[in-house]
Formats: structure tokens, C-alpha cells, sequence
């Protein structure tokens, strides 16, 4: 079989294929049969070399595939089960990661799912949600994942609370769903025009171009009369958390999921203080909550937004397309 691995220190011309023996599951192991994975940020920064990782990792965090064996002692997948990875191998539920749980991330800690087959513990996958391709299903492991505990598990919208979510990436596009599934309304921020009239077609209830409207946060309160939002998936960091926490309802929850905008800076702590605001840091999630968003998908009709799909033997361009920030929704790539 093949194996894509990313050879140090880093760059898109330091990937290259390797031949390996196809794995056999040992007692309690599936071999997975890997037909898709989807691009995530954290996937690039590994690519490129800015998070240094083992010379010869197997690149690829996520994983939709189908069961092709068995070992002995599996009882929760059979032979034509389409499967889904997990983002942390070792972090199967609880709610905060313990130090290990979080150092074992396919990809990065450990060798992940860029090759045609997968060996390992059954509890390294879920079941896919019924009906969805394997393209689709590589999108959950970390993007839908991370939104969903992030608005959901964290947050707990209810009908008529107000989400904002930020660009058009896939985390916020798939939180902008479970909002809408939820009976939230929801405010969307982008400095493109065009993508702002996709997020209204998925459903966004307003929607504000930030480059045009710097100060979004008072854009968004003006917007809701005054009062802010109850909830906030926020991926920029400290570029864009004061204008989160100034959009932000008195005892509103913001759900800090990245640091696309930066790591450090000023903040506002008093009007975190004044206002009441739940800021929570959020780790993807464990398998339990995976468990927990694959049973909601099974019934609420949500697909994902898939913006185009690359082969792996063109994983570099992919990798181009991602940087370009021209994509809405996901990246996927096919083995």
C-alpha cells in the first residue's frame, strides 16, 4: 500500500509516497480501508513545517473509510462499515483532555490516516453518519467536531438565542448549521461579499462584511437591538475576541475554537467582567461527543459544505487552494 509522508523540516516539496506493507488488525483492531480526509488549518501548519513533527510522518488528521477486517474481541463495527476517524485517538470522553489524551493527534503525535489502509483499535473510529459519502464523513473528525462541542456541548443554544460565527470555513459553517438546527438565529461575518450571500443561502439571518464594517461588534449589537448574541464560535483569537466579547449578550458564552487572528494581545476584562461572559477553550472533542453529533446528523438532515475535492497525489495544490482562503467550506481529498 501507499503512505503519504512529510519529510523534515516541512514544505509542500517535502511530500512524498513510500511503499508499506499492508497492516493486519490485531485482537480488538480494524483495518480500515481509507478512502477520504479533509484539509484542516492545523493539517497545513504541519504540511508546511511550522509545527515541526517526525521526520516521515503520515500526514492527514481526518479519516472516512470502510471496514474491510476484523480482529478478534470487536464488537461495536463489522466487515462494510463505513467509519469516521477520531481527532484524539486516546481521549474517549470527559469533558477537558488530560495532557496525554491531548498528545495523540493523528498527523502530528502520531502517524496519521494519509495511507490506503489503517490498522487500529475500534476506538479510533466511530460510525459514519448514515448515507453520507466518505468524503463527507472526513469532514466531522475535526471541523464538525470542534463546532459542535464548541456551540453545542459547550454553549447549549436553544430556540431563539443568537449565534455569530465567523468566515466560511468549515468549523463555522458547520456551528452556523447546528445553530440553525437548534432554532437559533444567526449573524455571520466576511470580508466577501459572495461568500456572504452563500452563508444567507445556508440559512444566516444577517450577515456583515467586516472589512467594510471594522467595528462588527457594535455592528452586531445595532443588529440585535442592543442587546448582543448568546453565543460565539470565535476562531480568530486575539485579533478578533474584543470585538467578540463587545457583540456578546450579558451572560453570553463564547466558544474560542481558534487563533487564526493571533495568539496574544490585549483583553478587555472588564467588559468580560461587566457583561458576565463565559469564554471556553475548545479541543475539538473526545469520541463520546463525537458519538453524541453523529446521532444528531443521523436525524436533523445537515450535510456539509464541501468545496472541492483534490486526488492525494495532488495534495500540494490542495494544500495552495487552502492557503489561498478562496475555499467555502471544506477541502477533501480522495485516496
Amino acid at each position: 500500500m501507499r503512505s503519504l509522508i512529510l519529510k523534515a523540516p516541512g514544505g509542500l516539496d517535502r511530500l512524498a509516497f513510500v511503499e508499506r506493507d499492508m497492516p493486519r488488525p490485531g485482537a480488538g483492531e480494524l483495518l480500515v480501508r481509507i478512502h477520504a480526509s479533509s484539509l484542516n488549518f492545523h493539517d497545513y501548519v504541519v504540511a508546511m513545517g511550522i509545527k515541526p513533527v517526525e521526520d516521515g510522518r503520515i500526514l492527514m488528521s481526518d479519516a472516512g473509510g470502510k471496514v474491510v477486517a476484523v480482529g478478534d474481541g470487536v464488537t461495536e463495527f463489522a466487515v462494510g462499515d463505513s467509519v469516521v476517524s477520531v481527532f484524539y485517538r486516546e481521549w474517549r470522553a470527559g469533558g477537558i483532555a488530560t495532557d496525554i489524551e491531548a498528545n495523540t493527534i493523528p498527523g502530528d503525535s502520531c502517524d496519521g490516516y494519509g495511507s490506503d489502509y489503517v490498522a487500529g483499535p475500534e476506538a479510533w473510529f466511530t460510525r459514519a453518519p448514515a448515507g453520507w459519502s466518505h468524503e463527507e464523513a472526513a469532514t466531522l473528525t475535526c471541523a464538525g467536531l470542534t463546532a459542535w462541542r464548541g456551540l453545542v456541548t459547550e454553549g447549549k443554544p436553544k430556540p431563539g438565542d443568537t449565534v455569530l460565527i465567523q468566515g466560511t470555513g468549515g468549523v463555522s459553517i458547520f456551528a452556523l448549521q447546528f445553530a440553525k438546527a437548534a432554532g437559533a438565529a444567526v449573524i455571520a461575518t466576511s470580508s466577501s461579499d459572495e461568500k456572504l450571500e452563500r452563508l444567507k443561502a445556508l440559512g444566516a439571518d444577517h450577515v456583515i462584511n467586516y472589512r467594510q464594517t471594522p467595528d462588527w461588534g457594535m455592528k452586531v449589537r445595532e443588529v440585535t437591538g442592543g442587546r448582543g448574541v448568546d453565543h460565539v464560535v470565535e476562531i480568530g483569537g486575539s485579533g478578533t475576541l474584543a470585538q467578540s466579547i463587545r457583540a456578546c449578550a450579558r451572560g453570553g458564552h463564547i466558544a474560542l475554537i481558534g487563533v487564526l487572528a493571533g495568539m496574544g494581545g490585549d483583553i478587555p476584562a472588564y467588559e468580560i467582567f461587566l457583561s458576565q461572559i463565559r469564554i471556553s477553550g475548545v479541543l475539538v472533542g473526545s469520541r463520546a461527543d463525537q458519538l453524541e453529533m453523529i446521532r444528531a446528523l443521523d436525524v436533523n438532515g445537515i450535510r456539509p459544505a464541501i468545496d472541492s475535492t483534490f486526488a492525494i497525489d495532488a495534495l500540494a495544490d490542495a494544500y495552495r487552494h487552502q492557503a489561498s482562503g478562496k475555499h467555502f467550506g471544506k477541502i477533501c481529498v480522495t485516496l
